[in-house]
């Protein structure tokens, strides 16, 4: 897994590594949809500067670099939308999940399915891994809909699962197998 990624899914949207250069692109989108993204992402008070999003950048490749996560931007027309990634490597299990946010001007475009299905393909199909998760906060359910959209089973829910500002917020939990992407993917 090694050297920079690139997944075109068609003549628009494409998977891109995340680099430097767009780090300035990047904090734009995060800062100017930061109310937006607040309900569900826990990470926004970390990320309030320029140098916190470089930052967050270099950490992506280094812990690509060691086979640990892949975070990759979801690009349309060019234009950053959001950012989509595969966390959390669990090589001996074979296992991962996916996590994945968008600028809202840019939701309800199946830009984020169209992604977690090419990574889904990825994941089972060229590194090998048997699980793919997806976790959502109950109440989050755009983001819910993914999941259940692309056939991943419900598996239950994870009590106070995250700590989300002031409060703890459950995770439902969903996931695919190889074996159930191939047969019905």
């Amino acid at each position: 897994m090694k050297g920079d990624f690139e997944l075109k899914i068609d003549d628009v949207l494409e998977l891109s590594f995340l680099d430097e250069s767009r780090a300035e692109e990047l904090f734009e989108l995060i800062d100017s949809n930061r109310q937006y993204l607040r309900e569900w992402l826990p990470w926004l008070d970390n990320n309030k500067y320029l140098q916190n999003t470089i930052d967050f950048i270099k950490l992506s490749r280094k812990q690509y670099s060691n086979d640990i996560s892949l975070n990759l931007a979801v690009c349309t027309g060019g234009t950053i939308a959001g950012i989509i990634g595969l966390h959390r490597f669990d090589w001996p299990n074979r296992s991962t999940h996916i996590g994945y946010w968008l600028g809202e001007s840019y939701q309800g475009s199946g830009l984020i399915t169209r992604s977690c299905r090419t990574l889904l393909d990825y994941a089972f199909n060229d590194i090998g891994l048997n699980r793919v998760e997806i976790r959502c906060a109950p109440g989050n359910s755009k983001s819910r809909a993914i999941p259940m959209r692309l056939g991943l089973k419900e598996e239950g829910v994870l009590r106070q699962a995250e700590w989300l500002y002031e409060h703890f917020v459950d995770h439902v939990v969903y996931s695919m197998l190889k074996d159930d992407w191939l047969k019905d993917g």
